[in-house]
């Protein structure tokens, strides 16, 4: 790596994708990262942010280094021109999920393929099929957009693990619900695997942008067990000698070719948009102090120029202007006029000591009034996690990026049909834990801002923190006067003195 450029921007080029950073202001905790991850320092640390430019580098999250979304094709049978196969989406990603209104899958065509019928998802567009006179194919577009199909689409609609609207957990939440599939049937293609060309340029949206999808790479093919468990089959390719097979085939085996590709798509928090989605307060019972996330974190105020920017939550007309409210982008939040104007605020407070534990309690406030957000998830960093005792309302389940010896990463999430759904923002647009840890004397204390988190995610997006300097303090008490007990007793008998002498 080679550090290039003046005090104000750098640039580092390793393997040939060039980063650049410069101090646009998102808060302290993003010098940590850039630090770690470009190897510079600045003596800024309160407005410091990274803006990858290029590449897939941005897209590695050091908390799940090995997250993605994995599509696989799998080749089930051959046609007269062309081949079935079926479509599975795997989340790998520990704590991103993809919530309604769902993934839209799109490709395009090596050759002039065609989509003769699909189950359990559809294609956005049929485009042009004027040519076909009789069996009408269900899509003629040379790069398609695919869907998921909805909750309660007829059985024979249906294939395995899909129909949910698109919506797929993260693998460490719910791995059962962390798959999606669909079947596809291709036509005007080769029918075997030396003349098949695989599809090109994918694209993955979640349902707004974020991901990139390398290209596709034939793999090892899939195997598939019955349902009882005693039989397995995998994805094939075309069966050699298929007349002469036809004839004998209750005598002898077929050789047979397989084929299965595999595409990975990885997202980028800094391509899904270019301000933060939450940030992070802070606040404990030893100091008054509560230190609000940082101003313009995910933008600021202006709806002199820009109208609608955000809404007074103290409006008369609050419920027409939300009902009202127009976007060129449909996913572009709509949220409360705060300092902040994030959608998500996570707040942590240090809360209560004991003689052997101590307890904190964690809110998620929701200032958005477009988003309801399902299946919501949190993961926070923190040394003591490792000696967790008690959480309280959440799940929670142990995160382990770095191996068994490191155990400093909880992942929370709500409980189902309690409040697994963090409602818009309002009154019920809240959900709240506490947490009870137990000390470990040897590494304990509340200097430092030790007792507050090293990371706070919601919904695998990076909160963006306070800077260090503006944490709530522990009281030094080697600063204040030393008064002994004598002295108390002199100034206490000097005043029943006084008082005797005024009698």
């Amino acid at each position: 790596m080679r550090r290039v450029g003046g005090e104000n921007e750098v640039k580092a080029q390793t393997e040939g994708v060039i980063w650049k950073a410069k101090w646009v202001g998102w808060g302290g905790s993003s010098f940590g990262k850039a630090k770690s991850d470009l190897g510079f320092t600045s003596t800024d640390k309160s407005n410091f942010n990274i803006d990858f430019l290029v590449g897939l580098s941005d897209a590695y999250d050091p908390l799940d280094p090995n997250g993605n979304i994995t599509i696989k094709w799998d080749v089930m049978s051959w046609t007269g021109d062309g081949y079935v196969a079926t479509v599975t989406l795997y989340n790998f990603q520990q704590y991103r999920h993809i919530q309604s209104p769902g993934w839209r899958l799109g490709w395009t065509w090596a050759k002039k393929e065609v989509i003769w019928s699909m189950v359990g998802g559809q294609a956005t567009h049929q485009g042009d099929c004027s040519k076909y006179k009789t069996n009408i194919p269900h899509s003629c577009m040379k790069s398609p957009t695919i869907v998921d199909l909805l909750p309660g689409t007829p059985p024979n609609d249906q294939v395995a693990n899909c129909c949910r609207g698109g919506v797929i957990s993260a693998w460490a939440q719910d791995p059962e619900n962390s798959i999606s599939s669909f079947q596809i049937v291709v036509g005007t293609e080769g029918n075997t695997n030396t003349t098949v060309k695989l599809p090109k340029n994918h694209t993955l949206l979640s349902p707004g942008p974020g991901y990139t999808c390398g290209a596709a790479s034939i793999v090892t093919p899939t195997q598939f067990k019955s349902a009882d468990g005693r039989r397995v089959t995998q994805a094939m390719s075309k069966l050699l000698g298929d007349r002469i097979l036809e004839t004998i085939s209750s005598m002898f085996f077929a050789i047979m070719h397989h084929m299965t590709w595999n595409v990975t798509c990885t997202y980028s928090q800094f391509l899904a948009g270019k301000n933060p989605t939450c940030c992070v307060s802070l606040s404990s019972f030893y100091n008054d102090t509560i230190v609000p996330c940082p101003t313009c974190t995910c933008g600021c105020k202006n709806n002199v120029t820009h109208p609608g920017s955000c809404v007074n939550p103290s409006s008369p007309y609050l419920e027409s202007v939300v009902a009202g409210s127009t976007s060129n982008n449909p996913y572009s939040p709509l949220v409360q006029c705060t300092n902040h104007m994030c959608p998500i605020r996570v707040h942590w407070h240090v809360k209560l000591n004991y003689k052997s534990y101590w307890r904190i309690k964690v809110t998620v406030i929701n200032f958005n009034y477009k988003m309801n957000y399902s299946q919501w998830n949190l993961v926070a960093q923190h040394p003591n996690f490792d000696n967790v005792t008690q959480v309280f309302s959440f799940s929670y389940k142990s995160l382990t990026p770095y191996g068994d010896a490191t155990n400093d990463t909880a992942l929370l999430w709500g409980e189902k049909f309690y409040n697994d759904i963090l409602m818009e923002a309002g009154p019920l647009g809240n959900v709240q834990s506490e947490i009870l840890f137990q000390k470990d004397a040897s590494t304990f204390t509340f200097e430092k801002g030790w007792a507050f988190p090293q990371r706070i995610y919601f919904n695998g997006d990076n909160c963006v923190m306070p800077p260090p300097d503006a944490y709530p303090f522990l009281p030094n008490s080697s600063s204040r006067p030393d008064i002994s007990f004598l002295t108390l007793i002199l100034t206490l008998l000097l005043s029943l003195v006084f008082c005797y002498a005024h009698v």
